[in-house]
């Protein structure tokens, strides 16, 4: 099978685990956050050579599933749209996973493991500050910023989790399809 065409269907694998990963989880208040693209992001950051294409891989797993979303919840099949107001403010912070991905470049499990834990967290204190800031929700002090972070936990630990189980995932997938290694590698080496 020709490199082009392994490729394709890795995206394709991505693009499907997306989108199964926000059916299943995202309308879950208990689960919200459990999605694997933060670890799309990172991991693209740690393969693709040319740094302007590497924010491609993530782009096209967000887009395509928030548009199959999107046609879900037209047809009233699912809670809420895929497309929203914000939508490219979180692709933006989403993807400075990627920035993060280009600086580890995951060629040591410890370079994996680090990137795993900074990727959620960089999220979370950048999303929680912004919807902290300017709202009416919470008040524009330290006391406000900090119960922004705190309602936010939950969805940490679903993001923090969801890149420790889909990173892994994902590197494991590409060397055996892409790279077509037999043996099971967590480095990108």
């Amino acid at each position: 099978m020709k490199k082009g065409l392994r490729i394709t269907l890795f995206t394709l694998f991505v693009v499907a685990l997306a989108t199964v990963s926000k059916l299943l989880f995202a309308a879950k208040i208990e689960w919200s956050g459990f999605s694997p693209v933060i670890a799309t992001a990172l991991f693209s950051g740690m393969i693709v050579k040319d740094k302007k294409l590497s924010f491609l891989l993530p782009l096209i797993a967000l887009f395509l599933s928030d548009i199959i979303i999107q046609i879900l919840y037209v047809n009233h099949l699912f809670v809420f749209a895929g497309l929203y107001k914000y939508q490219m403010v979180n692709y933006a912070l989403l993807l400075s996973a990627t920035l993060i991905g280009w600086m580890l470049q995951g060629k040591s499990i410890a370079a994996v493991g680090l990137g795993a834990i900074i990727a959620p967290t960089a999220f979370f204190l950048a999303s929680n500050f912004l919807v902290w800031y300017g709202s009416k929700t919470y008040s524009q002090d330290l006391a406000g910023l900090l119960k922004s972070y705190e309602l936010g936990l939950p969805f940490y630990k679903h993001a923090l989790g969801a890149t420790l189980v889909f990173l892994p995932t994902l590197i494991v997938v590409y060397n055996y399809v892409v790279k077509q290694k037999q043996s099971v590698n967590l480095t990108l080496a």
